[in-house]
């Protein structure tokens, strides 16, 4: 439309006429005079509002999630931090009963021996020193750890400190090769040097080379000068191989360690040592065997076996009728016919 005088006096026309009714429909409520001209509108046009909503609507949920899906995604990651939350807390939860029952058998088995201990945790593997079998534990001087003491846990021997700073100390595992331990048989009381071979038995050489040995027999620690480095009653290990005897002055055998050296984490430091030997009191019970099944086999003989039939030497089944054809007058329970 073109900016006329006659168009901006039609407008303010339009304008004026548009206040009426609004004003002349507000004073009606109910009774309006314009309310049959809105019912015919909203026929007319209603259909063309509903098809114009159907295909803007779409839109606009488009819109909405896109602008919910930042909300849905921080919702999303806080279940997956809570999930890993739980998984961690179990997983935390199995290792605390680990190490719980690693300690308990620790402490049974420094009440046992009477040692007095201090509990340490694995908290790394090897060190700096280029031994190829040690850990370093959590404790150090300050804990009252020193140099060359006994280190044990749950199962027995585990090694010796070597190394001791202010927090932290590292230990010789009894598997390295460069470790030698003095041990005891039990029972018979034969002295021996058990070294370490990696993750193969230890080699023990017994000061006897006619000492009654077997396989299963087990070695405990004979104890060290002033209990350094090793104090007496540790078990060391079962032996598992024993080498022929030559004559030699000694005797060599293979022992199993107790000790999983692969799978360490709750250790103690032996600070008070026994002061009573406590010999074989702190091994294990020894496991009682498992009896082994007898099998009786009762053989039944075949109707075969009872029929009549011509042996491989030309006699048969018959009975014997001592040439006359006749059987014998002798019955099967020896009395007379």
């Amino acid at each position: 439309m073109r900016d006329t005088k006659e168009s901006r006096l039609l407008l303010v026309l339009l304008i004026a006429v548009a206040f009426a009714l609004i004003t002349v429909d507000i004073r009606g409520g109910e009774n309006s005079p314009v309310d049959g001209a809105r019912r015919a509108a909203a026929t007319v046009f209603g259909p063309i509002e509903n098809g114009v909503s159907g295909a803007v609507d779409p839109v606009g949920n488009a819109v909405s999630a896109v602008r919910d899906s930042g909300d849905r995604h921080d919702r999303l990651a806080a279940l997956e931090k809570e999930n890993a939350a739980l998984k961690a807390k179990l997983g935390s939860d199995d290792r605390t009963r680990s190490r719980l029952g690693q300690l308990d058998r620790m402490l049974k088995l420094a009440g046992q021996g009477q040692y007095g201990i201090k509990g340490a945790q694995v908290i790394a593997i090897g060190a700096a020193q280029g031994f190829s079998w040690t850990i370093t534990i959590d404790a150090g001087s300050n804990d009252g750890i020193r140099r060359d003491m006994t280190v044990l846990n749950g199962d027995g021997l585990v090694g010796r400190v070597t190394t001791v700073g202010p927090d932290s100390a590292t230990v010789l595992l009894a598997n390295d090769p460069d470790f030698t331990v003095g041990t005891r048989m039990e029972g018979s009381d034969e002295l021996g040097f058990a070294s370490g071979q990696g993750d193969r038995p230890m080699r023990v050489q017994l000061l006897n080379g006619k000492a009654g040995v077997k396989k299963g027999d087990r070695l405990i620690t004979f104890g060290s000068q002033s209990d350094k480095p090793f104090v007496p009653g540790v078990p060391v290990g079962v032996v598992s191989r024993v080498d022929p005897s030559g004559g030699d002055l000694t005797r060599t055998v293979y022992v199993t360690p107790y000790v999983g050296f692969s799978k360490l984490d709750v250790v103690g430091v032996v600070v008070q040592a026994p002061k009573k030997d406590p010999r074989d009191t702190v091994l294990p019970p020894k496991p009682k065997p498992t009896p082994t099944p007898t099998v009786t086999v009762t053989v039944t003989p075949s109707a075969d076996a009872n029929t009549a039939g011509r042996s491989g030497d030309g006699t048969t089944g018959l009975p014997d009728t001592g040439g006359t054809g006749e059987p014998d007058a002798q019955s099967t329970d020896g009395q007379q016919q």
